[in-house]
């Protein structure tokens, strides 16, 4: 073969391997909306409290493809989705309001065969996989690997849309408890019967594990949500049209992998996002504190205010003070203290004062 063929013959594969490579390589993020304390969705099935949630927030069908080869794009005639998510600051939930038109739902049966929002939850981003036939030791008993592996670091949750007659969601794992309150909570609004078109809400919300087992929640560890945070989700819509057939009319994957049902590294960020400035005051005073040395009682204070802030004041509830934006005290005697901070700025004033949260013994 001369030189020349081999040059070609080179890149060829090179570009195979490229493209496959970037195929691979999913690029794509997507944001939880923050909403206020006083502003947590009730969930009811109704999209009233998502009013407030902005479209860039919304993913829907455009974001999808049918990784079962039935269709070569999406027709809203036949179904339509879009999904958001939300999450409220302090809570270890992720909420999220499922809004779809079918033109044909199957939900009469007691099993899989039913339309499904399949939704995979890898809270601190772990990867890997995490379903007992994907376990990488092959030699371990099935069950063995499916009550310690299945489901532990990541979650899979094949919600029915609806559920009729039966929980509204299979946890595909092995910690079914998991779907129960005081860990996830479901309601739906619809109007169709079997086999008719109409559009569908399902509002709920979950709470990730890092880890959850299938002894139950005794030794369970809850993924901690923290603003800025990325978390790692997946879902894909699967379409039943029609109650006697044996396969789907669609298995529409959020994902660019198939196998993302049970394998979260091909989950995708979803960052955790701040409060929009809408909800936000110009100025708002808040603190907390950690003791340091309670033999010395010693105590660091760390300013959490926020806006434009140009001045501090600290009042430790002991006739002493400090303009330091986090200062360390120390305290002469025990007791309970009124510790208060005044912030002020260009754009106004705050003060945030909290009553005994700092005891000293």
């Amino acid at each position: 073969m001369s030189k020349q063929r081999y040059f070609i013959l080179f890149i060829a594969v090179f570009l195979i391997i490229g493209s496959v490579q970037s195929y691979g390589q999913d690029k794509r993020s997507f944001k939880i909306f923050q909403f206020p304390a006083n502003q947590i969705p009730v969930v009811d099935g109704s999209n009233l409290d998502w009013k407030s949630v902005s479209d860039d927030y919304v993913i829907g069908m455009d974001q999808l493809w049918d990784d079962s080869h039935k269709h070569a794009q999406a027709d809203p005639k036949n179904l339509n989705v879009q999904v958001k998510v939300g999450w409220v600051k302090g809570l270890n939930r992720l909420y999220f309001l499922y809004e779809a038109y079918d033109n044909y739902w199957d939900f009469t049966q007691t099993g899989l065969h039913n339309d499904i929002f399949e939704l995979i939850v890898d809270g601190d981003q772990s990867g890997g996989p995490f379903i007992d036939r994907f376990h990488p030791n092959k030699e371990l008993d099935s069950l063995d690997a499916y009550f310690s592996y299945h489901g532990v670091q990541a979650q899979n949750y094949h919600i029915f849309t609806p559920a009729e007659g039966k929980d509204w969601t299979l946890v595909w794992g092995s910690q079914p408890w998991i779907k129960e309150l005081p860990y996830a909570n479901a309601a739906y609004n619809y109007n169709f019967k079997p086999g008719e078109k109409g559009k569908l809400t399902l509002e709920f919300w979950i709470t990730p594990f890092d880890y959850a087992g299938a002894e139950g929640p005794s030794r369970a560890v809850e993924s901690v949500l923290k603003e800025g945070k990325n978390v790692g989700l997946c879902w894909a819509v699967i379409d039943f049209d029609d109650v006697d057939a044996k396969g789907n009319n669609g298995f529409w994957n959020l994902s660019k992998e198939h196998t993302m049902y049970g394998n979260s590294s091909y989950s995708l960020p979803f960052k955790l996002m701040p409060l929009d400035e809408k909800f936000k005051k110009a100025v708002e005073a808040n603190w907390s504190f950690k003791v340091v040395d309670m033999d010395q009682r010693l105590v660091a204070f760390k300013d959490e205010s926020y806006g434009n802030i140009t001045s501090w004041k600290w009042d430790f509830g002991d006739q002493t003070t400090s303009d330091q934006q986090h200062p360390i005290h120390k305290y002469e005697k025990r007791g309970k203290y009124i510790v208060t901070l005044w912030v002020d700025g260009p754009t106004g004033k705050s003060r945030r004062a909290k009553v005994w949260d700092v005891v000293i013994r």
